[in-house]
């Protein structure tokens, strides 16, 4: 009976410890979501393919909270419940048989979760990866410590045109094609969310659609050289009028419409990372 009564109120026990974890894990859960969530972390959305990323890293965030909070819960309440007490010093623990129904469980449900997140993932990449009608192709050329941009004739009046800065008419679908002259480089624009190394003798590539005008950073996210902090441009998005006429005087050797800046748009792209 007394081995009864003790099972009891340590099966009591169990439950009660277990309901106040997940209540405080709950709680602590849903303030660091709404924490993550409010926070600002990519800059200005300044093409179609950032809305889908940033919604992706959203989910990522809301996925990711409740399990660092549950394994934090579990490790910081079984250090203080399993302490060694004074006078515990040369004994052993209890012996514990396994549970595989938890087991089966911790192992299932991460499993499912990180499936499900990989084909999420994979249809937010095969929807930004996907070509568009009327794409115009822009040639990048990495080279310690610059970039180098090159439209092909048949977005430049009928010859190539080569620039140190990238223009691009807003809502106009893009392909990059990514070339490396000396070491691996990659060619960054925050506010696009889009990424993509450049290598010597490989040509890489990827799509993006300006939706914004204005001034974007342009970054070198490849560690390159001594001078790799230094190998940052900027993409001037602008309405396809202005790009028509800085194409016409880029190619008959004259200066981009109203020197460097394109028609006032967003500041947003100011921001970047490198």
């Amino acid at each position: 009976m007394a081995d009864t009564g003790t099972e009891e109120r340590s099966e009591r026990s169990s439950k009660k410890n277990l309901t106040q974890m997940l209540a405080v894990g709950t709680i602590v859960s849903a303030i660091l979501i709404a924490l993550a969530l409010s926070i600002h972390w990519f800059p200005t959305q300044a093409s179609t393919q950032a809305g889908p990323i940033d919604t992706l890293y959203d989910v990522l965030l809301i996925v990711s909270v409740p399990v660092f909070v549950l394994v934090v819960t579990v490790v910081l309440f079984s250090v203080w419940k399993f302490r060694r007490r004074p006078g515990q010093e040369l004994t052993d623990g209890p012996p514990i048989h396994g549970n595989t129904r938890v087991e089966v469980i911790w192992t299932a449900v991460p499993a499912v979760m990180l499936l499900a997140l990989c084909v999420y993932a994979y249809a937010v990449l095969y929807q930004i990866e996907k070509p568009q009608k009327g794409e115009m192709v822009v040639d990048v050329t990495g080279q310690q410590f610059a970039w180098q941009f090159s439209y092909p004739p048949s977005s430049g009046g009928g010859k190539t045109v080569l620039s140190d800065q990238l223009y691009l008419p807003k809502g106009q679908p893009i392909e990059f094609k990514l070339h490396a002259k000396d070491v691996i480089h990659s060619f960054w624009v925050p506010s696009f969310r889009m990424k993509s190394d450049t290598v010597p003798g490989v040509t890489t590539s990827y799509r993006v659609t300006p939706t914004q005008t204005g001034n974007f950073a342009i970054v070198c996210a490849e560690l390159c050289g001594l001078g790799h902090s230094t190998m940052r441009s900027t993409v001037h998005v602008v309405e396809q009028p202005a790009f028509e006429q800085w194409l016409a005087k880029k190619g008959g050797g004259g200066a981009p419409p109203g020197g460097t800046a394109p028609p006032t748009g967003s500041s947003g792209g100011s921001q970047g990372g490198g």
